[in-house]
């Protein structure tokens, strides 16, 4: 199963951290890791241009993204792409998990 966890502070998202793989098929045909692993790799790629600072960490299952100063526009992005996740967790619910992890303004990512 996929883990995906969102890192709030008070209603703004800050990051997430996604592990696992979904089990949904096979590796190199798995639909559920592939829509995933883009969702993931295009938002970080995009909080990039947008020119956020980002803290971020990719192993072999395992992605982490934080945005080190976020700002309205970071959170807003970063909440659609949660939204983006809970869809597909709502299509394929025995593969994907999403949670929400609230960490205290000036706290450790």
């Amino acid at each position: 199963m996929i883990t995906a966890v969102f890192s709030k502070v008070g209603n703004e998202t800050i990051g997430f951290d996604i592990k696992g793989h979904s089990g949904y098929a096979q590796a190199g045909q798995d639909i559920v890791c592939a829509a995933v692993s883009s969702a993931a790799y295009f938002t970080a790629n995009l909080l990039e241009k947008m020119g956020a600072e980002l803290i971020t960490s990719v192993e072999d299952g395992k992605m982490i993204v934080k945005v080190k100063n976020p700002t309205s526009e970071t959170s807003l992005v970063l909440s659609h792409f949660e939204d983006h996740l809970k869809e597909l967790k709502g299509q394929y619910p025995k593969y994907i998990r999403t949670a929400e992890i609230k960490i205290k303004a000036g706290g450790k990512m």
